[in-house]
């Protein structure tokens, strides 16, 4: 690597390998753990970033905090993805979640998380309310019977084991297992230099929930500005919720969140015509 990890696709980030602290194969993609002296700990499947010690939180924050807390009875999740645990840990300081399911297709990248970055998945994986499955979470979601209240995709992009976890059937099987006032929210890209993503996601998700939107954060190792998150409810009502009863929600947690608050929450979801034409 001559002292730098260069991403694969454009655009990339460029990162000093000041240390190289795990690389490996699994049956599914390559595997590398090194450290940054700017974002610390870094997590890359097949060279591309997945997740760093500096920014972990934005990305973690938002994605658990927005759905479960504008629920206000979030008791079970599934999360599609998350591997490296950090969602999971996110999720888990909700005391009112009884059960945090982590449908995982690499057992390897739950072991590396485990053993290299407890900065980013803590105890997730220790805590009883933790259930992991490892296998193709589409084909878990369409076998099972379990519903969720809240389900968070935290895939890679829409290529290679992804590859599923972008599309209407996909999708349809989630709105399925989801309770009457349950909400989906799915990692999109980043949609002012790779488009397409939440475009796809949007257009997949739109004939099958009656509440279809996005809303950003900053998450300055993904390259390309601001990351979306797509945003499906079942009840057209549950995205609009008062600033008040977000307070009220937040300060009753006793989550002590870095990036996330209620006005940030309210404000991810204003988004430049640029991004919002995007949704069709």
């Amino acid at each position: 690597m001559n002292g730098w990890f260069d991403e694969d696709e454009a655009p990339r980030l460029r990162l000093e390998t000041a240390e190289i602290i795990h690389e490996s194969r699994s049956p599914y993609q390559s595997i590398l753990v090194f450290r940054d002296p700017l974002f610390g700990r870094v997590l890359a499947l097949d060279g591309a970033i997945q997740t760093t010690e500096a920014d972990e939180f934005v990305y973690h924050e938002m994605m658990a905090h927005v759905p479960i807390l504008v629920h206000g009875a979030a008791r079970r999740v599934l999360i599609v993805g998350g591997g490296d645990g950090g969602l999971a840990e996110e999720v888990l300081k909700h005391t009112g979640v009884e059960q945090v399911i982590v449908a995982e297709i690499d057992a390897a990248v739950v072991e590396v998380a485990r053993r290299h970055l407890p900065s980013i998945c803590g105890g997730a994986f220790e805590d009883p309310r933790l259930r992991l499955e490892i296998g193709d979470a589409a084909e878990f979601i369409a076998g099972t019977r379990e519903t969720f209240d809240v389900i968070l995709v935290d895939s890679p992009d829409p290529a290679g084991p992804g590859e599923a976890l972008f599309g209407a059937a996909f999708y349809r099987a989630c709105r399925d297992r989801l309770d009457p006032r349950g909400i989906l929210v799915a990692q999109c890209g980043l949609p002012l230099t790779g488009p397409q993503t939440l475009r796809r996601a949007a257009a997949a998700l739109s004939p099958l929930f009656p509440d279809v939107a996005c809303y950003l954060a900053a998450v300055p190792s993904y390259a390309g500005g601001a990351m979306a998150f797509g945003w499906a409810a079942r009840d057209p009502a549950t995205r609009t919720a008062a600033l008040s009863l977000l307070q009220d929600r937040f300060r009753g947690s006793g989550i002590g969140a870095r990036y996330y608050t209620p006005e940030v929450h309210q404000a991810a979801f204003v988004l430049p015509p640029a991004i919002s034409t995007l949704l069709g």
